[in-house]
């Protein structure tokens, strides 16, 4: 088995708060991996030797600073009224909205779900904003969000 029960899951509670509830379809697109299988995505798509994105290191592709951009700000957005996704992560990502995605917490927590559904719950995604990245599966793009309410993008190599 690949998946926890979103019930089981320990963040579960950033899906269902009360103030940024998630629709019961996307709900059910919300699949966070179990510690072995984030382990696996983890080491396949982000780094073999680091766990989290506080200790890439020489030879992560992460690590190569010429594959970022500037900052740019999300948290504005986030705090705002308004759902919708910063511009800047609009204009670098042109992915269908049935694209699979992985929302890359650290080496043992990662979340599979749609790219439409990130699209529209992407705050509560950010509950948690401590390094998260987000990739595509199959894409070379990649959202790198810091906790001082910035994001990187990049492409991976």
């Amino acid at each position: 088995m690949n998946y926890v029960e979103l019930d089981k899951y320990s963040r579960k509670w950033i899906f269902t708060h009360a103030s940024m509830p998630v629709a019961a379809d996307d709900l059910e697109e919300i699949k966070p991996f179990t510690q072995a299988r984030s382990s696996q995505i983890w080491s396949e798509h982000i780094s073999k030797h680091s766990p989290d994105a506080d200790h890439f290191e020489k030879g992560d592709w992460a690590s190569n600073d010429k594959i970022w951009s500037e900052d740019t700000d999300w948290q504005t957005e986030w705090d705002s009224d308004d759902a919708t996704l910063p511009n800047g992560v609009l204009e670098f990502i042109d992915w269908e909205d049935n694209t699979t995605v992985f929302f890359c917490y650290e080496k043992y927590n990662v979340i599979e779900t749609k790219w439409g559904v990130l699209k529209r719950n992407w705050k509560n995604f950010l509950f948690f904003d401590d390094g998260p990245m987000l990739i595509g599966r199959k894409k070379k793009q990649v959202l790198w969000f810091n906790s001082n309410g910035t994001f990187k993008s990049g492409l991976r190599e």
